[in-house]
Formats: C-alpha cells, structure tokens, sequence
C-alpha cells in the first residue's frame, strides 16, 4: 500500500506581538505514526491548528499527494480528509446532546438538511458500531454531560474515524487517560496506521512517543530544529532539542525543615466519589495524592476547597477546625486550588494575564469608595509575569492565546498574589512540556521552603517520587495506603493504586 505525503511548506502566521511560526517545513505520511513535540509555546498547536483550518491569516502552502490545498476553514480542512481532536474536549462536543448524537455530528447535520426525518436507529448503531470497534464499552443513549473526561476523548476519536480521515491529528490525547484507557488508545491508533490513517501525535510524554511513534518532529521557538526516525534517537537528545540546551536534573531538593501540622483531615466524605479519607499536611512538605484516573483525586481536591458538598468528617487548620461550605470560604482560611481542568475552572480564558493573576486578590488592590489601584495591580501583575517566566508580550495579553504551559503558570500566579497557607495541585503538569515542568516543580519546591503546606495530586508516579515527602495512596475514592516517599516505589504505589492489600 502506497503512502500519501502531506507537506506544509514555509508556514508562517503571526499574532499581536508574537511571531508564532517561521517558515517551518513539516511533512507526514499516510500509515504512520508521527510524533510532534516541542516545549510550551515552540508552535507544535499552532501548526497543527493551521493545518486543521483554524487560523486563516498563515503564509506558506499545504499539499497533500503532490496536490495544493487551499485550507483556510475547518470545513476545507474535513473535506481534505484532515481531523484534529483539540486537548480541551468539552469545547468541542455538545454536552446536552447523547454520545450517538455527539459522534455521528457531521451526518446527522447533514440528514437535518436533506431529510425531513431523521433515522435515530441508524445513527445509534452506527455510533455503537465505532464504538465497539475501538473497544469502548459506552451506552450512546447517554448524555455527554455525564461523561468523565477520558470517556469524552474517547468520543471525539470515534467521531474523527467515523469521516473517514485520511490524517488524524492528537493534541495531548493520553493527558486525561488512565493507564488502561491509554493502551486501549494506542491500540485504535495503531489500527487506524493499518488501515492506512497518517496519525500525528502531540505529546508531552517521552516514553509512551518511543512507544507508539514511527518518526518525530521537533519545534522550538516557532521553527522546526529536527525531524528523523524514531529509532534513530534517545529521549535525552529529544529534550536537549527541544529545549535548546542540556538536561538539569529534573526534580529539585526536597525541603527537610517540616514544620508544625497546617492542614488535619479527619473521615471526609462526600455526597460523591470520596469517602472517609483522612490526611495530614505539615508547614513546608509537599504531600502526593496518588491514584489512577477516576480513583477520586479531583473530587477530595474540591471537598477540601469547599467546591463540593460534604456529608461527613472534621477539616482542622493550624489547629482550628473549621466548615469549609464554599471556596470563598476556604480562600479566606488561606487554602488555593489549582484545578486540573484549568480552561474550564482555572482561569478567565479570554481576559487578559492581568485580569487572571489579580482576580482572586482585587481587595488588595481597592482603593477607598471601592476603585481598583490599576498601577499597582499592572505592577504586581508585571512581577508575577516575570517572576514565573511567563511568555508573553504584556500584560494585556488574553490568557486564551497562551500555550498550555503559559495557562498554567497564570493559573498558579493568581494564588501567589493571595499569598495562601496551602496549596492544592490538582495534575499540575497535564499537558505541559519538560521545561515548563521544572518551572512548576521548582515553584513547588519554593512554596515548601517558605512553609507553605503542598497536596499535590498526580497520576503521574514519577512525579509524586520525585516530589513528595509522603504520599496517600486513593483507591476508588478511599485513603487506601499511607506512604513514606523515599522509601517506596511506582510499583508499590501502582500496587495499592489498583486495589492491593
């Protein structure tokens, strides 16, 4: 079976006060697997967002089969056989619609237009049909809104594959999955390189790109800087490519000097996922919450930021206890949240990085008769910018032009300004590069010196190894496991994480 070439040539396209690609050449082939990388902001989305036809404004040309492409909507992109599933899933599927409706999309439209009935039997089996065929066990009677967040991915690939694209693009497909999902995944996309589908896969994720990928493209600052076969490389000279220099040590110090207890959490439960889980934080460590996805991690997150209504159990800070009934309450006790859906619950996507870093503190900044100090918010704005190395031209940028990693620092600057005792990361580092990693590790790092409490949630083990002082281990929303983190392992933890006793 012969392979069809898609060439992007000297692609260019430019935002206020951002260069974000320079005549950057990337090609990739039908029934192959083609890895894109690159650290935050080195253009790898915004390429790809080019050739999806979601930016119209580029340079350059697109050719597929030795064919020019004028791809400028996403519509040209479809009709082209390109699909793209975006990182954040919610914004792209119908949450009041069910998973059949969600999936056959694009022909269900297209029988509203042409028929004047619409054959729902047709469109649940066929919807049933890809389903099964990516071995995803999912009634389509449901609504997506009810979906977890792995089960939403999973619906945006079966609506992908049901066009029959010729190139499929993943942006950060495995961030919300857990280990089971993400082997079911690479198993569909190994299917679809078979079948004769061009798969290009942005990632994050070393290991799982040498696992999967047939060749790799490399992007810093806006151009390309390699392209070769995978089995040609090692995962240190793909970091040093990608960040333009040699490897630090990943993990920083972790702080010996633990204090006093900050945070006493006795028999939580919730009207949900958690239940009777009790835990200690103490000034100056960095406590894991460990667990796979859906093991409830999210959810003991939002309990103790008062986001979810308790049914049982005490909350004690610095001694006191105290009612944690919404997050106004728990931001005035000195508890911030970093959520993991930071789109969606994290930050202001479309005001400006000024506007997100000031928003949970604006009574630091009033004045008499309630004005805002402008000055002195752009001022602390401007520190915090710097101080986090965020990339941006001002101030006034909006948040939604940012890359992932950019997002997330905005996300966490809010809360330094607040100056709070705890701190809860709720996977801090989904969809964030190795660089911009090592910036939030060393943050956390910080924070723990200045004797601040850290819970830091992950399903990322070596993350919660290279962190943590202790670890507690979540098993189906329940404290299965405490744990001394230099004295354990991944596979101890992963033991307890998947039920073991």
């Amino acid at each position: 079976m012969g392979h069809t070439l898609l060439e992007m040539k000297k692609i260019s396209i430019g935002f206020p006060g951002v260069k974000a690609l320079e005549e950057v050449d990337f090609t990739a082939k039908t029934g192959s697997i083609h890895a894109l990388i690159g650290a935050n902001g080195a253009g790898k989305s915004t390429l790809m967002k080019v050739l999806a036809g979601a930016y119209d404004h580029y340079t350059g040309e697109i050719s597929i089969a030795g064919r020019e492409k004028s791809i400028r909507k996403p519509s040209e992109a479809q009709y082209a056989g390109i699909q793209i599933v975006y990182q954040e899933v919610d914004t792209a599927l119908i949450p009041t619609l069910t998973v059949a409706e969600n999936i056959m999309l694009q022909e269900t439209v297209q029988e509203m237009g042409t028929k004047q009935w619409i054959n729902w039997k047709s469109i649940h089996q066929k919807a049933e049909s890809l389903l099964a065929k990516m071995n995803v066990e999912l009634s389509t009677k449901r609504l997506v809104s009810t979906l977890t967040l792995a089960e939403k991915q999973m619906i945006l690939i079966a609506r992908a594959i049901s066009t029959k694209c010729k190139f499929l693009i993943l942006d950060e497909p495995t961030a919300p999955l857990s280990l089971r999902e993400t082997k079911e995944l690479f198993k569909i996309i190994k299917d679809l390189k078979n079948q004769g589908v061009g798969v290009i896969f942005i990632s994050h994720r070393i290991p799982e790109i040498f696992e999967l990928c047939d060749e790799i493209t490399v992007m810093r600052n806006g151009r390309l800087v390699l392209h070769e076969k995978l089995a040609k490389l090692t995962s240190e000279f793909i970091v040093e490519s990608m960040l333009g220099q040699k490897l630090e040590e990943q993990f920083p110090e972790l702080n010996k000097a633990v204090g006093r207890s900050l945070l006493e959490v006795k028999g939580l439960t919730d009207k949900g996922k958690v239940k009777n889980a009790s835990l200690q934080v103490r000034a100056g460590e960095v406590v894991g919450i460990a667990g796979l996805v859906g093991a409830g991690k999210t959810e003991l997150c939002k309990a103790l930021f008062g986001a979810s209504s308790l049914k049982e159990g005490e909350v004690w800070l610095d001694g006191k206890q105290v009612q944690l009934k919404s997050p106004q309450i728990a931001v005035k006790h000195g508890i911030a949240l970093i959520p993991e859906e930071r789109r969606k619950e994290g930050i202001l996507l479309n005001e400006s990085i000024l506007v997100n870093i000031t928003s949970a503190s604006l009574n630091r900044f009033t004045k008499a008769r309630h004005f805002v100090d402008t000055k002195a918010e752009k001022r602390r704005a401007t520190e915090t910018i710097k101080s986090l190395g965020v990339k941006t031209p001002s101030a006034e940028t909006s948040v939604h032009t940012l890359s992932g990693g950019n997002q997330q620092k905005v996300a966490i600057g809010k809360w330094l300004v607040v100056d709070a005792d705890i701190y809860i990361f709720d996977e801090p580092t989904k969809g964030v590069d190795v660089g911009a990693k090592r910036d939030i590790f060393d943050l956390i790092s910080e924070l723990a010196k200045r004797g601040k409490g850290i819970l830091y949630a992950s399903a990322e083990l070596p993350e919660i190894i290279g962190l943590t002082n202790r670890t507690y281990v979540l098993y189906d929303g329940r404290v299965v496991k405490e744990l001394e983190t230099s004295k354990t392992d991944e596979q101890e933890i992963l033991f307890f994480s998947t039920g073991g006793r």
